[in-house]
């Protein structure tokens, strides 16, 4: 009986086959278990159409049977890079292709799921390939993707990613929409100091606090018409410490 392969090519010698050469087809075998734990392979993608990812029975160094796989080469249109039909295993891919194409990763055929890297996605990802139906081959997503759109802030949301349109990042400032809160909690997490805006905001604008701690009995003023805050010294303000004690034996 002559030995079989496995989908990912690894050899199955029978009893009594390959006399005086399972040392070298053994090694090939530990070899090819390393490649497909953990080699990486890059793989060219120029031009446009379908890229099919290939296995060698018996041999190393086939691209479909690694476990990290580049695609890179500018792309002129559309393409699709596929599975051999039997091949099930996991696989962290990226898309490092040049030119605003999608790429979609899928089997050489069937109806089952595929993914598909917009024009603009140039990331890795991490899949499972499960062949275990024929007709309907899956290529699934372990996602790990942001979700909500560009700028928006990341949480856990139960174990996942989460984001809030209320929520945004550009680069350089926070938003907090929708009149939430910037809450300031105490040292017991149950209460906490929030800052809010009001509900209707006539115009954008930005308060700025003063560069240091201000002295004892001193408020913060506006000191210019664009928002700025200083330390001003509460005794300015016109009543004096005389007329205060004056006004309350007046007035009561």
């Amino acid at each position: 009986m002559a030995s079989t392969y496995t989908p990912l090519g690894i050899e199955l010698m029978a009893t009594g086959e390959n006399a005086g050469t399972w040392g070298t087809k053994t090694n090939t075998n530990l070899q090819l278990f390393e490649q497909i734990a953990g080699g990486y392979s890059s793989v060219t993608v120029n031009g446009t159409g379908a890229t099919a990812l290939s296995i060698s029975d018996g041999a190393t160094g086939a691209n479909g049977a690694a476990r990290v796989i580049i695609l890179t080469g500018t792309i002129t249109g559309n393409i699709t890079v596929t599975l051999p039909l039997d091949v099930e295993n996991f696989y962290a891919i990226k898309n490092a292709t040049t030119g605003s194409f999608t790429v979609e990763f899928k089997y050489v055929t069937g109806a089952g799921t595929s993914f598909t890297w917009s024009t603009t996605q140039k990331d890795w990802r991490l899949f499972t390939a499960k062949a275990d139906d024929a007709t309907n081959p899956n290529i699934e997503e372990i996602s790990f993707a942001p979700a909500g759109s560009d700028t928006q802030v990341q949480f856990n949301n139960s174990g996942a990613f989460g984001a809030s349109a209320n929520l945004t990042w550009d680069g350089s400032n926070l938003l907090i929409d929708a009149e939430g809160d910037l809450r300031l909690g105490d040292n017991t997490g149950t209460e906490y100091v929030g800052i809010d805006a009001p509900a209707t905001v006539s115009a954008s604008y930005t308060i700025t606090l003063p560069a240091a701690v201000g002295a004892s009995s001193t408020a913060l003023v506006t000191t210019d018409a664009s928002g700025t805050l200083g330390w001003t010294a509460t005794s300015t303000f016109g009543i004096t410490t005389g007329k205060a004690i004056a006004m309350a034996m007046i007035f009561g």
